[in-house]
């Protein structure tokens, strides 16, 4: 449940909401970089239905579901410049593994 709770700044959905303080308490954050990372690049690489997508066709995707000046609109603009830096982190540490 942690990291799901923690999944792709999920806290800043939770404070858009009002439950930050909720979510923080009872999901610590986690303290793993490389796991937040691999746990964003994972989320924002993939669509609902299991297939491969980009993290800019994700976002875009999640704003065209929820609208701009939603609750999950707002969030994900908050969040997408960290989205894309951590898509870009596992992105970079993925092509430099030994094919």
């Amino acid at each position: 449940m942690r990291l799901v709770a923690n999944h792709s700044f999920a806290l800043l959905e939770a404070e858009e909401r009002g439950l930050r303080e909720e979510l923080a308490s009872e999901f610590p954050l986690l303290e793993e970089p490389l796991l937040v990372d691999a746990l964003v690049y994972c989320d924002m690489t993939t669509t609902p239905d299991g297939g491969q997508t980009t993290a800019k066709e994700r976002v875009a995707k999640i704003l065209g579901r929820y609208g701009h000046d939603s609750v999950v609109g707002r969030f994900i603009r908050r969040a997408t410049p960290e989205i894309f830096a951590a898509v870009g982190r596992v992105g970079c540490a993925l092509a430099a593994q030994p094919r």
